[in-house]
């Protein structure tokens, strides 16, 4: 395709130069600048192909550009987008491969990942899978994060069950609906509410926008494997493709 695209601008740049070189190789006047605009437009009008193609081209280029700015963001923050402290880590502790995902418990796209984590889980005991809480969907998501926050620090043994059956629930999450799921598990409402007001929260949150702003992430959910950034769910085969790939040539593309 991109081969494709240079042939057909080379084309269009020939037949440019070929209309006008008798022109003098100085600033083009108004009559000039107006026949070779016009000479442009009935080109791409008849060739509307072009135009594209250049689409097609910007977003390869962009696509490309977003790689680079994700693997050296990645380079630059691996012990707080793998290691840190104040994330979840489901699966095995101590894994060969971890993924990292970024979550938002009302995000529609997260309930379909949720099962592609949950079958990678059973299908391979030795991936670490991280969360990070990354409430963009409004106060709603923000006031269900927190309790979720709150939950893990009371009760982490519990933390997976919790966060699949909240995120997995049917209904919008939200501060009430959280700490309802909460209260299942047996924890006590007031510690949870108490717990709520950690100032750590906050800079929990926080440092994952931040992280998420160097990755190029601006949706969930959002998966960074290895030296990749992946944006979507993707579903669980790409995912364990992906995987596969890092223990076979440490890249998340072999």
């Amino acid at each position: 395709m991109a081969l494709h695209t240079r042939s057909g601008l080379a084309a269009a740049l020939m037949i440019g130069a070929a209309t006008f070189v008798p022109l003098p190789a100085v600033a083009l006047d108004d009559e000039q600048k107006q026949e070779f605009g016009a000479f442009i437009r009935e080109y791409l009008l008849a060739n509307p192909e072009i135009v594209e193609e250049m689409q097609e081209a910007l977003a390869v280029k962009r696509e490309a550009e977003s790689r680079q700015m994700a693997q050296s963001a990645i380079a630059d923050n691996q012990d707080a987008i793998f290691r840190a402290p104040e994330d979840m880590v489901l699966g095995n502790p101590v894994g060969d491969i971890t993924v990292v995902e970024f979550f938002d418990y009302n995000c529609g796209f997260c309930k379909r990942a949720m099962e592609d984590m949950t079958e990678i889980l059973e299908t391979d005991d030795n991936v670490r899978f991280v969360l990070k809480e990354f409430p963009i969907l409004g106060p709603d998501s923000m006031d269900a994060h927190r309790v979720s926050m709150a939950f893990r620090k009371l009760a982490p043994e519990q933390y997976a069950e919790f966060h699949i059956k909240l995120l997995g629930a049917d209904v919008r999450a939200t501060e009430s609906q959280a700490i309802a799921v909460a209260k299942e598990f047996g924890v006590d409402e007031d510690a949870l509410r108490a717990g709520m007001e950690d100032p750590e929260i906050d800079q929990s949150i926080r440092k994952s926008y931040e992280l998420a702003n160097a990755l190029g992430i601006s949706g969930t959910p959002s998966f960074v494997i290895g030296d990749e950034a992946v944006f979507g769910a993707v579903g669980s085969e790409t995912l364990l493709s992906k995987i596969n790939n890092m223990r076979q040539c440490e890249s998340t593309v072999c």
